[in-house]
């Protein structure tokens, strides 16, 4: 209908980053389960290139009110999809007011820009960096985005002691469990083990498994979503008293992105062990303990094995205490 009445788009836009070639590109899951590449940026760095627009018929007159390119950085409630926060907004004029006859480019230059959280894409929020180019017209404004990727980057937690919990049922099971740290990267590998110590139910089997919760919004409104990761059987068949299981679990077998708390009072993602014990009469006994997760330099990292682990759906389960 737009290009009907004679206000359609008579250019098209592109953005070219001036380290398009040798930037790394990481793949993006998309809402409709498709996937896109998007460039890789870190807090700090600059962004640069140029705006090239071509006009779809040479000689033709484009007339326009101004044209500005945008850095944003913006976090979308799915739930709530008519508001977009902005936590980052970065502008800059390319041309005032005038007419185009011909293609032309306008190059660009965002310096040390701070981006202080990692991108994320969940299931009920997503937290995005792009920039968009505005060709601002009369009725019909002419706009076009590009995506950009954003990680964060931790050092070396300071204190990372290891977890160590007594848990059980009264009379019936006591078991040990010890995981060597409460912090990880997200290319490292989960050690523990696991001791019982009193065995009276006739478990059948057992599993850990990775959960990702994710929290957005707050107060009365607050809403959480649970998702299973995986689920790695670690033990099969029932356990004697004394019985010690080794766990070895490598992280960079999953998708999983950094622990986020309290993202620009939005949103929050945690991660969770969650070790179940399955008895004969399929009862599944559970005990959580929250993980921390944060991405190191990919330089600093090391090449080791992978480990694969199967997923699964969850199931009604019964908390240990």
């Amino acid at each position: 209908m737009v290009s009907w009445l004679g206000y359609g788009n008579s250019a098209t836009v592109s953005i070219v980053l001036d380290d398009e070639e040798t930037r790394t590109k990481v793949p993006v899951l998309l809402e409709d389960d498709g996937k896109e590449y998007q460039h890789l940026f870190y807090d700090g760095d600059n962004v640069s290139g140029k705006v090239v627009i071509k006009l779809k018929q040479e000689g033709k007159k484009l007339e326009h009110q101004g044209i500005k390119i945008e850095f944003l950085g913006q976090i979308e409630i799915y739930y709530d999809r008519g508001n977009h926060y902005e936590f980052v907004k970065l502008d800059k004029d390319l041309a005032r007011p005038g007419d185009m006859t011909e293609s032309c480019s306008f190059p660009f230059e965002f310096l040390k820009v701070v981006k202080q959280y990692e991108s994320y894409t969940g299931r009920n929020v997503r937290l995005r960096y792009f920039l968009r180019v505005t060709i601002s017209r009369r009725l019909v404004d002419i706009i076009h985005e590009k995506e950009l990727m954003v990680h964060q980057l931790s050092s070396y937690p300071e204190t990372n002691s290891s977890l160590k919990m007594e848990v059980g049922i009264e009379d019936c099971l006591h078991i040990e469990f010890e995981y060597n740290r409460s912090k990880y990267h997200l290319n490292d590998v989960i050690v523990g083990k696991i001791y019982f110590i009193l065995v009276r139910i006739k478990i059948k089997h057992m599993e850990l498994s990775i959960i990702k919760r994710e929290t957005t919004g707050s107060g009365p409104n607050t809403y959480n979503e649970n998702e299973q990761i995986n689920r790695y059987e670690i033990m099969d068949g029932a356990p004697v008293r004394g019985e010690s299981i080794p766990i070895r679990l490598f992280l960079s077998a999953y998708d999983l992105t950094p622990t986020m708390k309290d993202v620009n009072k939005k949103f929050s993602v945690r991660y969770y062990l969650n070790l179940v014990l399955v008895d004969e009469e399929d009862r599944r006994y559970f005990k959580q303990q929250e993980i921390t997760l944060w991405r190191k330099s990919p330089l600093s990292l090391k090449p080791e094995n992978r480990g694969v682990a199967a997923l699964e759906s969850p199931q009604k389960e019964n908390s240990v205490s």
